[in-house]
């Protein structure tokens, strides 16, 4: 039995974030992103308020702003 998101291609998506100012947004961000199913990696830049996320495939856009707003913050959109 293969697993789908296993053979697909990663992809890397760059998303403004706002309300981040320290460790814990750093911290929060990270969990709450990384507990989505398709994601492979992610990155925060609090200075930024940037959060790079890599998935297999497209990411779920809804859904990473869902993970976001549950962490406290707001994502902006894609930069």
């Amino acid at each position: 039995m293969s697993m789908p998101n296993a053979t697909a291609p990663t992809v890397t998506t760059t998303y403004a974030v706002t309300g981040m100012s320290c460790g814990h947004c750093e911290s929060a961000v990270t969990k709450a992103v990384g507990a989505l199913g398709a994601v492979r990696a992610v990155a925060v830049d609090v200075a930024a308020g940037r959060v790079t996320v890599t998935t297999a495939g497209e990411p779920d856009d809804a859904a990473v702003a869902e993970a976001v707003d549950d962490a406290g913050y707001e994502l902006a959109g894609r930069v």
